[in-house]
């Protein structure tokens, strides 16, 4: 169930990746199987059109017809997070506030930049969030990610913490999140509900140590990774860090190799969805690499592989 309104969103937050028939077109059918099985694995909460579902490479209609499946189908029984990053204040703020209106218990955003070269300074990243915030009755997700190329400060996030309402949550991918963390919440912890970490869940141990309240992946196993969270915050560390180092292999494979195509081809190979497919000019995982993670995967029997079942 859904937590009540206002309540700290935390756990396992899992990526859903946009599901593709071959020829690159959504395949809707694979999408609805797809959130129903991240609701049944035990995920505190969704997230939709992030990075790691291929926001990149959907139009402005595709993003709302997705978000409008994904409340649908979730059907309050899970907070629904949706991604709604764009370079321009206005844009971001429109997606933000129709995500919103659609049903979301949450909006992400990156801080904005283009391509390699273009982004905004501090004072610019201070207004594009308080504009993205502006008249938005739901808490919003910084979320610090490398890709954006903006160095976000812990005395930066604290600053929009602490000066914008529904700043609440960031969620940090960086490999030196852990200490980031403390440094954050040193600053900001009575303001912010959510320190999340990101990057696959490859420094969750560290992450928790720090003060983690949630972990946002991919959608590969939020079932084992909830318990870790859970075992974690429950005071019993040792038993976490059994847990995760046993899941490990799996998720640096992710890391390292597979990236966002990691969870549709498991999803495939445990018959979720019809075809793993991504969008050009993405290519298809390669025979080997997908070779190895169905072989790793297999020895370690994820719900993923079973679900379908």
């Amino acid at each position: 169930m859904s937590p009540p309104p206002g309540a700290p969103v935390g756990g396992v937050v899992p990526v859903a990746p946009t599901i593709f028939h071959p020829d690159g077109s959504l395949d809707l059918e694979g999408q609805r199987r797809t959130l129903d099985f991240l609701v049944d694995a035990g995920s505190d909460a969704i997230c939709v059109l992030a990075n790691w579902s291929e926001q990149f490479a959907l139009s402005d209609v595709e993003r709302e017809r997705l978000t409008d499946l994904a409340l649908e189908q979730v059907n309050g029984r899970l907070p629904v997070v949706v991604t709604t990053s764009h370079f321009s204040t206005r844009v971001a703020a429109e997606r933000s506030r129709r995500a919103e209106a659609a049903g979301a218990s949450l909006v992400m955003l990156m801080a904005p930049y283009h391509g390699a070269t273009i982004r905004a300074g501090e004072a610019a990243i201070r207004a594009y969030f308080a504009g993205v915030a502006d008249g938005l009755n739901i808490p919003v997700v910084v979320q610090d990610a490398p890709m954006s190329g903006a160095v976000l400060s812990a005395e930066l996030l604290a600053d929009l913490a602490h000066a914008i309402p529904n700043v609440r949550y960031v969620k940090l991918e960086q490999s030196d999140a852990a200490d980031k963390l403390r440094a954050l919440l040193r600053l900001a912890g009575d303001v912010i509900d959510g320190p999340w970490d990101g990057e696959e869940s490859i420094t969750l141990i560290a992450d928790l140590d720090a003060g983690a309240t949630g972990t946002m992946p991919g959608g590969v196993i939020p079932e084992i990774l909830g318990e870790v969270v859970r075992r974690h915050r429950g005071g019993d560390r040792a038993a976490a860090v059994e847990l995760y180092e046993r899941w490990l292999p799996l998720i640096n494979w992710e890391n390292k190799h597979g990236g966002l195509q990691t969870t549709k081809a498991l999803l495939m190979e445990g018959g979720i969805i019809a075809s793993d497919a991504v969008r050009a000019p993405l290519a298809p995982m390669s025979h080997e690499l997908r070779a190895g993670l169905v072989d790793l995967a297999r020895r370690l029997a994820p719900l993923i592989l079973g679900w379908a079942e």
